[in-house]
């Protein structure tokens, strides 16, 4: 097998695994929170506590992926166009 089909073959394997998992799972871990929705604070003491709300999330922890924000935009522009 040539280097060019090879590099095509791992190219549409790691296309579609991501496609599947935005399908599966559209939604992923905040990367700002680390999924916890809040900040970790310490107080004097040392002590943790928790820090205010994740503006980027909403405090849900939760954010929409990349490939499902795509895919939820192309959805809307092709329903818009046919009506």
């Amino acid at each position: 097998m040539s280097l060019p089909v090879l590099a095509v073959a791992c190219l549409l394997i790691v296309t579609f695994g991501y496609g599947a998992k935005c399908w599966l799972s559209p939604f992923g871990d905040c990367r700002k929170c680390a999924g916890m929705g809040h900040a970790l604070k310490t107080d004097r003491k040392g002590h943790l506590k928790r820090g205010k709300d994740c503006r980027r999330c909403h405090a849900t922890g939760k954010r929409i992926r990349v490939g499902r924000w795509i895919y939820n935009r192309a959805a809307r522009t092709y329903r818009a166009g046919t009506r």
